[in-house]
């Protein structure tokens, strides 16, 4: 028997994940891009990561860890904090410092458009985090990323990484907000 959990993950009657298609196909994606890279996903990162994955707002370290009690009830913070980790180095996901969470990123498995990784050594992204909603996009506009690098490097700085967070409110809750405005006027 398979049911919904609160988060809307797929748990089946034997407490193993069961991730909706899309999050399985790049989990799958993921497996094969870290292998290529001399990397192991591990049943335990690959879990965190599909945790991520399914969450459509950003996911704290202590909620992962909730939730991978599911399938694992003797999961402590390390074995959460050293996935996280992994997940980290290889690309794999983003953290949000504002709400100290994360957030998936396929940029590592899909990157074919010709990014310069050399000029940054890592992925650079740009977040517009929802203050009504909690959610959070991933933007990745190079212009930004170039006026960044030039501004860094003409004061003899060298950068290794960029992310930047933007909040503010997302269309829909623009939408709710003008809506909940005019049932007030």
């Amino acid at each position: 028997m398979v049911s919904l959990d609160s988060s809307s993950t797929l748990i089946s009657s034997s407490e193993v994940p069961v991730f909706p298609a899309p999050v399985l196909d790049r989990l799958d994606r993921a497996e094969i891009w870290c292998r290529e890279h001399g990397q192991r996903l591990t049943e335990t990162r690959r879990q965190v990561l599909g945790l991520i994955l399914s969450d459509v707002k950003p996911s704290g370290a202590y909620d992962l860890l909730a939730k991978l009690r599911a399938t694992h009830a003797n999961a402590a913070p390390p074995t959460v904090y050293r996935a996280l980790d992994f997940l980290l180095e290889t690309g794999l996901i983003h953290r949000i410092e504002r709400l100290s969470a994360f957030v998936g990123c396929t940029h590592a498995i899909d990157c074919g458009h010709g990014c310069d990784h050399a000029q940054w050594g890592v992925h650079r992204a740009q977040f517009l985090i929802c203050r009504g909603c909690g959610k959070a996009r991933e933007l990745e506009q190079d212009s930004v990323a170039v006026v960044l690098l030039e501004a860094a490097r003409a004061v003899g700085f060298q950068p290794e990484s960029a992310t930047i967070e933007i909040e503010g409110l997302c269309a829909v809750c623009q939408r709710k907000d003008k809506a909940a405005d005019s049932d007030q006027a």
